[in-house]
């Protein structure tokens, strides 16, 4: 953007799906350049809800920086990446398109030379051993390139998304700039619950029980999860994911067209008959999108953009102590 307000930092943002990161950077003090995503829904998703937004629809493996100028010399590369699999490694020809992705990511620094670097994943990528190969080819390019990096894990819940959802982070800062980064504190003392964060929008309909439901409804969510774009329906996750669920009296195997009316009678010991059902955007509530915050597409498109999202209110954490950094 040329017309960003004094202050305010640039970036380039790849894999944007929904902008659930884009739009946190954007409230953290970060103006896109160009956001690249693959998908058209997702595209049209960005496009609507910020007309000004530059947005590229194509995919980042034949992304040339060279026929995008405006991305050289950014402040901040931010990507939330495709889920890494444990299975995949970076030696093997087989490698998934997920892996394929993160290398894309970290080749981009050649010819951005951003002043930084956000990647958001699976907390795996952070933990787990069988990542090692991946972390090692990560730190090694980035120490040749000059950055210096780190890896945490921050949980969503703890910045006031009403939902259990472990994220897996790498930073890395060209020279110094590592040395004044401090990583996000959590910005809530108590976890908000589901009820709390539906119980206005299930009473929309006139539902008599809304309130009651709510009540009971008093934990967080598990971690909302979009699931494949070839094949099924919207759902909530696997199996223990949904008997969670119905612990809070929401049916998990499929997304509902609208929230119960005055009609609808609640009682979980009738089964899935007498469960509610969450609609798209009451998901996206529990991602920590905006009420206004427009989804693409058909049900299912529009659950899969929400379910694969990085919560906004994370990226507004991160995205301020990058700044901070940055500006130190």
């Amino acid at each position: 953007m040329n017309d960003r307000e004094p202050g305010r930092l640039r970036s380039l943002d790849v894999c944007s799906g929904a902008g659930g990161l884009a739009l946190g950077l954007e409230r953290a003090g970060f103006d896109p350049v160009l956001l690249v995503d693959d998908r058209d829904v997702a595209c049209e998703t960005l496009r609507s809800n910020r007309p000004g937004w530059s947005v590229h629809e194509g995919d980042l493996l034949a992304f040339d920086p060279s026929e995008h100028t405006r991305t050289y010399d950014v402040d901040l590369l931010s990507a939330g990446l495709p889920r890494v699999k444990a299975t995949a490694t970076v030696n093997r020809k087989d490698s998934e398109a997920e892996v394929r992705l993160l290398q894309a990511t970290i080749w981009l620094l050649h010819g951005v030379q951003p002043r930084a670097l956000l990647i958001e994943n699976v907390p795996h990528l952070v933990r787990r051993a069988d990542y090692e190969p991946l972390r090692d080819y990560i730190a090694e390019e980035l120490a040749h390139l000059g950055y210096r990096h780190r890896w945490f894990v921050v949980n969503a819940a703890d910045f006031g998304v009403p939902q259990i959802r472990l994220q897996g982070i790498l930073v890395a800062f060209k020279g110094d700039a590592l040395d004044a980064f401090v990583e996000p504190s959590p910005t809530v003392k108590e976890h908000r619950t589901v009820g709390e964060a539906l119980g206005r929008s299930m009473a929309t309909r006139g539902w008599a029980d809304a309130e009651r439901w709510a009540r009971q409804a008093d934990e967080p969510a598990r971690t909302i999860v979009g699931g494949s774009w070839d094949r099924g329906g919207g759902d909530l996750g696997p199996r223990g994911t949904k008997t969670a669920w119905e612990r809070m009296g929401v049916y998990g195997g499929s997304i509902a067209d609208a929230v119960p009316d005055r009609s609808f009678v609640w009682d979980p010991g009738l089964g899935r008959e007498g469960l509610v059902r969450l609609t798209t955007e009451q998901t996206a509530i529990l991602q920590g999108f905006p009420e206004d915050w427009a989804f693409a597409g058909r049900k299912t498109a529009r659950y899969r953009q929400i379910g694969h999202a990085s919560p906004p209110p994370v990226g507004q954490a991160l995205g301020a102590a990058i700044a901070a950094a940055l500006r130190a």
